[in-house]
């Protein structure tokens, strides 16, 4: 799979140490409370139940995932819906940006700023997805060709091993399926979930180049609404 863009390991380290624990919630809580409105049972709700095991890996306490499936009930609580924005970046990137939000008109204009200011720009709606295909991504602690045979039978659609993890890609429907195979497996999980994975990178060689765009994802991802950022570019 050609997509994998360092990104997405340089995200998961940063909010490992981040010490905003509560941002990293918000996003969590508003995942939760949009998979919620498909039903409030995660047995009977894959995408709920995927959206929970996430906030607890990332030590999300109860009351807050509670919290967060009671607010597709309160009828006094401003309701979320997903918004997908595309945009561009620095050498000819592309960008996806994921959020949730009560309130489009406050979005939209926190994530095209955003992107004005740090040498990014909005694109047209189509203009960026179509390079992209949704898929799942799953991180295990695993290396060698074992590990990988045993990816592979947990029903992984592809995998490549990079710095002591292997990195695997599901549809996007079998994702809880293989995530669940993988574990049955005693693979340890570092990390999963669903991104818009690229079909063909940009290389961007220049160190400078490099820094800006990370500057620009960086900034887009601490936006309170946003919950993921995807990009092409491979660093």
């Amino acid at each position: 799979m050609s997509g994998h863009s360092k990104w997405s390991t340089i995200k998961r380290a940063k909010g490992a140490n981040d010490a905003k624990r509560g941002a990293i919630f918000t996003k969590i809580g508003n995942q939760i409370a949009i998979a919620a409105r498909g039903g409030a049972d995660p047995s009977m709700n894959p995408a709920l139940a995927l959206a929970i095991e996430k906030a607890k890996a990332a030590n999300m306490p109860n009351t807050n995932i509670e919290r967060a499936i009671a607010r597709v009930a309160d009828k006094s609580a401003a309701q979320l819906e997903e918004v997908v924005y595309e945009a561009y970046g620095q050498g000819g990137t592309a960008i996806i940006i994921e959020a949730a939000t009560d309130n489009r008109n406050r979005t939209f204009p926190d994530v095209r700023s955003t992107l004005n200011k740090n040498g990014g720009n909005i694109a047209e709606p189509g203009s960026v997805t179509f390079n992209f295909d949704r898929k799942g991504v799953i991180r295990v602690a695993a290396a060698g060709e074992d590990a990988l045979l045993a990816v592979l039978d947990a029903g992984a659609e592809d995998a490549n091993e990079e710095d002591g993890e292997i990195i695997i890609y599901t549809e996007d429907k079998k994702l809880a399926e293989v995530r669940q195979n993988l574990l049955n497996a005693n693979l340890e999980i570092k990390d999963f979930g669903l991104e818009y994975v690229a079909k063909n990178q940009v290389p961007l060689a220049d160190q400078s180049t490099q820094e800006k765009l990370l500057k620009l994802l960086d900034a887009l991802d601490e936006l309170d609404d946003v919950v993921a950022v995807h990009t092409n570019a491979d660093f």
